[in-house]
Parts: structure tokens; C-alpha cells; sequence
């Protein structure tokens, strides 16, 4: 357990094993929670922004191209399936 001190501004000073251990540097962004009994720090943007060209390789599809009739009946299909599991 780690002891900071509030000062007269506000302002706590996260101890720097801690901040190192979630990788915050100075700058970082932090939301802070009401947990009822003290505050959760969590960093606003946990993960760096990425292009759709960064992430575009989970996407691969090595199959036989799909036609749009292909993708449609797949569709409704779902939409069925959820639609009977509702009733």
C-alpha cells in the first residue's frame, strides 16, 4: 500500500511504482469514479487511437468471396434466429 497526500490545490501525487506498473506518463488523461468509500483512477483512453488500416488484418478472409444475396440470407437468418429466441 502506497500513502500520497492531497494537497491544499487538490492535487494527489500518484507514487511512481504505481504509475509506472500502468504505464501512465505525465499527461495522461484519468477518469476519475465515485466508489462510495474513495476513488477509482482509470485512464480515458486505455488503448492509443488506431486506423481502420492498422486494424484492417483481423478482418482477413480467406474463403470464397461472398455475394450480397449470400450476406442478406445471412442477415435474415440471424434476425430469425434472435426474433424466435425472443418468443
Amino acid at each position: 500500500m502506497k500513502v500520497t497526500k492531497l494537497s491544499s490545490k487538490g492535487q494527489v501525487i500518484i507514487p511512481k511504482t504505481l504509475r509506472a506498473a500502468h504505464n501512465w506518463e505525465a499527461g495522461q488523461e484519468l477518469i476519475a469514479i465515485d466508489v462510495g468509500d474513495g476513488i477509482l483512477l482509470k485512464p480515458k483512453k486505455p488503448f492509443p487511437e488506431t486506423t481502420l488500416a492498422q486494424v484492417a488484418g483481423c478482418l482477413e478472409y480467406s474463403g470464397k468471396p461472398k455475394s450480397l444475396d449470400d450476406i442478406e440470407d445471412a442477415i435474415h437468418q440471424g434476425v430469425m434466429e434472435q426474433w424466435h429466441d425472443c418468443s
